[in-house]
C-alpha cells in the first residue's frame, strides 16, 4: 500500500481591491448577473461571469424549478450558453458570487460537482486552463489557476472505450 497526497494550490485575496483588474472586473460582473437570478423557492442566488479566450464576457445566473432538479446553476448557464453561441472559444477564467437573504456568507462559495464537471469538460475540450475565482458576499476570495485543484479524478473523453472502425 502506498499513500499519496494531492496538493492543493489556491491564492486568497483578502479584498476585491487586491485582485488583478480582469479579475475583478469579471467578479463585478458575476455581482450583476447573481441580481438577476430566479431562485424563489431557495432563495440562493448565485452569479457567474466568464471570460472566454477572444475576451468577451458571458454572464449567467442560477434558475431554480419548483420541479427539482430541473433548473440548473449560474456556472452551467453561462457555460453552455457561452458554448451555443460561441463553439469555438475556450475559457480563459470563471468568477462565481452570492447572495442569501438567508445569512450572510463570507466564505468563497466553490461550484457543485455537476458544475466542475461541466467546467472540466470546458477546459480539456479547449485545452486552455481556467482560473476560477469564487467569493461568498463578503470576506476573501479564493483563485484556482486549473480545475484539477478543484476536480483532481476528473472524468474525461479519454476514460470512454473508443468506438470501433470497421
Amino acid at each position: 500500500m502506498k499513500n499519496e497526497i494531492i496538493p492543493l494550490q489556491f491564492t486568497l485575496y483578502e479584498s476585491e481591491a487586491d485582485l488583478p483588474a480582469d479579475d475583478k472586473e469579471l467578479l463585478e460582473k458575476a455581482e450583476e448577473a447573481v441580481h438577476k437570478a430566479y431562485a424563489p423557492y431557495s432563495e440562493f442566488k448565485v452569479g457567474a461571469a466568464l471570460r472566454l479566450t477572444n475576451g468577451m464576457v458571458i454572464q449567467g445566473n442560477n434558475q431554480e424549478n419548483a420541479a427539482y432538479p430541473s433548473g440548473l446553476c449560474a456556472e452551467r448557464v453561462a457555460l453552455f450558453y457561452a458554448s451555443a453561441q460561441y463553439p469555438s472559444m475556450g475559457v480563459d477564467a470563471i468568477a462565481i458570487t452570492v447572495n442569501s437573504p438567508n445569512g450572510l456568507l463570507e466564505n468563497p462559495i466553490p461550484p457543485c460537482g455537476a458544475c466542475r464537471q461541466v467546467m472540466a469538460e470546458t477546459e480539456s475540450r479547449f485545452r486552455n486552463k481556467m482560473r476560477v475565482i469564487m467569493r461568498g458576499q463578503t470576506g476573501p476570495i479564493m483563485v484556482v489557476n486549473e480545475m484539477s485543484t478543484l476536480l483532481p479524478f476528473t472524468f474525461l473523453d479519454k476514460h470512454l472505450p473508443k468506438k470501433r472502425t470497421k
